[in-house]
């Protein structure tokens, strides 16, 4: 069994509050959930407004499907108009 996690720290330009910040996290959070059933959380620092870090964690058997799957998540959320990537850290264990 191969664990792989990405962590993005991500700006979020059209928030000006944490409830709007809270929205567009929710809405990227639920999408990659639905689309490649993984664990997603918020981490790190909460309380500002217009920056996150988003932890994703999946397992697979096969680790070239795991990198093939990690590489998908990142173009998924490079795509996602409301967040803009400034760093990633990728792993597989």
């Amino acid at each position: 069994m191969t664990i792989g996690s990405v962590v993005f720290e991500l700006d979020i330009d059209s928030a000006f509050s944490l409830k709007e910040k809270r929205r567009v996290l929710n809405s990227l959070k639920t999408r990659l959930k639905n689309k490649f059933n993984v664990a997603v959380a918020e981490v790190g620092e909460k309380d500002v407004w217009n920056r996150a870090d988003l932890a994703i964690v999946t397992l697979a058997d096969d680790r070239s499907f795991l990198d093939s799957q990690l590489q998908e998540i990142i173009n998924f959320v490079d795509m996602f108009h409301e967040v803009v990537i400034m760093h990633i850290n990728q792993e597989i264990f």
